[in-house]
């Protein structure tokens, strides 16, 4: 990494992030979300990184193993209740699923 700029990481993190935005805005699938927060955790993930390296810092990678014990934690319960969701209902469709409406 000290041969590419660290320009270079924070651009492609920004276009992962923006594309992580654009799946949880634009689509109605429960599961396509949820993989879209996952890509907007990795952009975070990367700029983390880019920047521990920049600065010769430990801090960005324990921020990232921090960051990514959380995203298996979301993974796990996620999962989970969108699985529960799609027995209750038999859909992932978010317009489509009002539990917690009476």
């Amino acid at each position: 990494m000290q041969g590419i700029p660290i320009s270079h990481f924070l651009i492609l993190s920004a276009i992962l992030f923006s594309l992580g935005v654009i799946g949880v805005t634009i689509r109605r699938n429960a599961i396509v979300i949820f993989m879209s927060i996952e890509l907007m955790l990795n952009a975070v993930n990367l700029t983390f990184l880019a920047f521990s390296n920049y600065l010769n810092n430990v801090e960005g990678q324990i921020f990232v193993f921090m960051v990514m014990v959380v995203a298996a934690a979301e993974v796990a319960v996620g999962l989970a209740i969108i699985v529960a969701i799609f027995r209750l209902r038999e859909t992932v469709h978010v317009d489509d699923i009002k539990l917690m409406k009476w």
